[in-house]
């Protein structure tokens, strides 16, 4: 069974339905950087962490694991910092 992002009761977003799943490919910005370096994406606020990115940049991801509150992803291909 795939994991799959979602809405939390709460009124964020965690991961039982948003829409993306492991292994899919997404294009997003990179918004800000985590504490360890990593870039942070959002997707209806829900968190996407990935590596080897720049805030700003523009980047074409693949979902690699997706948590309760958070996923991870890897870069395919970067394009340009806005």
């Amino acid at each position: 069974m795939d994991a799959v992002f979602g809405g939390s009761d709460e009124g964020g977003v965690d991961a039982a339905g948003m829409g993306e799943q492991v292994g899919e490919e997404i294009d997003v910005t990179v918004s800000e950087l985590s504490r360890r370096g990593d870039g942070v994406a959002r997707i209806q606020g829900f968190v996407i962490f990935i590596p080897n990115t720049k805030q700003g940049m523009q980047a074409k991801i693949r979902i690699k694991e997706i948590r309760p509150n958070f996923a991870t992803a890897e870069l395919i291909e970067s394009g340009p910092s806005s």
